[in-house]
């Protein structure tokens, strides 16, 4: 294909059902996020953290793939990188998701008090970063910082479809190499503000690596869910193989390996040590209940999608590679309810107030989606390695 010829493939909307639903969903979860900040606000915003984390690590997620294509060179990617940039959109209600957060610190985050942290020596020692004022200007540079580099690289993508030159690839490329570094400092400082300091007195070396393989698994599940339904229903390109579909099934099979690497390194070291500064964190998930959500993730998070993805043809087969997309999707919320609610509760619960933002973050989603599929073309038609791309064999 010549540098400048774009492949013909027709735009094609989200049916109007799909997006009314979207809406619903929308409608209903802000609705309950209301009425649960207006009966219990402190409980409701243990359960904001979690939905706001979550859809962080899509949105960021997203971005991750997208700069991974481009500094990696990869073609097999290219057909389907558009979904990863619609995700990307997501940063935008991550943005106003911490809007109410920042409103409750107080009741949510232990070293916010000041007359606590003066009786504290810990706290005391942590205060130059534990403090709002920092805190607040933290977040600020992680938004930017994601949101720059999204938006240009989403920039250049769009632009590229009107002309297919070579030259967005390369400043996105450039791009790209910036961007990695950055993120991975940024994702772990911003799973330590929000997830790790809920409990300031406990501290781990690999909490900020454990989150972002949380994050990028995550966000690869909801893409690997986005294009096989997509395809089924005739949204994409015609010509989606088995080879496609085991790339994203190996890709998601090595990051969840690697998630429980991390998860389980993590878990030993601590326990191995028995530090009561450290092990008192993961003690007061093994009792009162806490110990059956362990377990629960131990199956959910990495053994039965595991064995779901570990043999060839599995990662071939479109309907297992949606149910282990939504289990691994489902687990890394549980994951979150699981890092987040001890801190509120000593026991688990639910009610409507855990159901508030999961209900909230997936019409979102949908509609964040369907509005863009309205705009733009699901494919980069652009691209001068979309052809290859759509031709890809293992």
């Amino acid at each position: 294909m010549s540098a400048h010829e774009t492949v013909i493939i027709p735009k094609k909307e989200l049916p109007a059902n799909i997006v009314r639903l979207g809406w619903a969903l929308t409608f209903v979860g802000l609705a309950l996020v209301v009425v649960s900040y207006l009966t219990d606000a402190q409980r409701a915003g243990f359960n904001n953290i979690i939905g706001f984390t979550f859809l962080a690590s899509i949105a960021v997620g997203a971005v991750f793939f997208i700069a991974l294509e481009y500094i990696a060179g990869a073609v097999w990617t290219t057909p389907f990188r558009r979904v990863l940039e619609f995700l990307g959109m997501l940063l935008i209600p991550v943005a106003l998701l911490a809007i109410p957060l920042f409103l409750n610190l107080h009741d949510l985050y232990h070293w916010t008090h000041a007359d606590v942290v003066a009786n504290d020596k810990v706290l005391q020692s942590k205060s130059p970063y534990l403090n709002e004022q920092f805190f607040t200007i933290r977040f600020g540079i992680y938004l930017v910082i994601w949101g720059a580099f999204y938006f240009i690289f989403r920039r250049n993508s769009m632009k590229q479809d009107q002309n297919s030159d070579q030259k967005f690839t390369k400043k996105n490329i450039a791009l790209a190499a910036a961007f990695i570094p950055l993120l991975a400092i940024s994702i772990s400082l911003f799973s330590i503000d929000w997830l790790m300091s809920l409990e300031p007195h406990w501290f781990s070396t690999m909490f900020g690596v454990y989150y972002f393989t949380g994050t990028i698994l995550t966000a690869l599940a909801v893409t690997t869910y986005f294009v096989v339904v997509l395809s089924q229903k005739g949204f994409f390109f015609e010509g989606i193989n088995e080879n496609h579909y085991y790339s994203f099934g190996a890709l998601m099979f090595g990051l969840l390996s690697f998630w429980a690497y991390i998860a389980f390194s993590q878990f030993m070291l601590i326990w191995y040590a028995n530090l009561p500064e450290e092990n008192f964190w993961f003690i007061s998930r093994w009792q009162n209940g806490w110990e059956y959500v362990s377990i629960a993730i131990v199956l959910l998070h990495f053994w039965i999608p595991y064995f779901m993805l570990v043999s060839r043809p599995s990662k071939m087969k479109p309907s297992i590679l949606k149910s282990s997309a939504l289990l691994l999707i489902f687990s890394h919320f549980l994951d979150l309810y699981w890092l987040v609610m001890p801190t509120y509760s000593a026991s688990p619960v639910f009610s409507y107030y855990e159901l508030a933002f999961p209900i909230l973050t997936v019409g979102l989603i949908i509609v964040l989606f369907a509005m863009q599929a309205k705009k733009y073309n699901m494919v980069p038609v652009g691209d001068p390695k979309l052809q290859r791309g759509i031709d890809f064999h293992l």
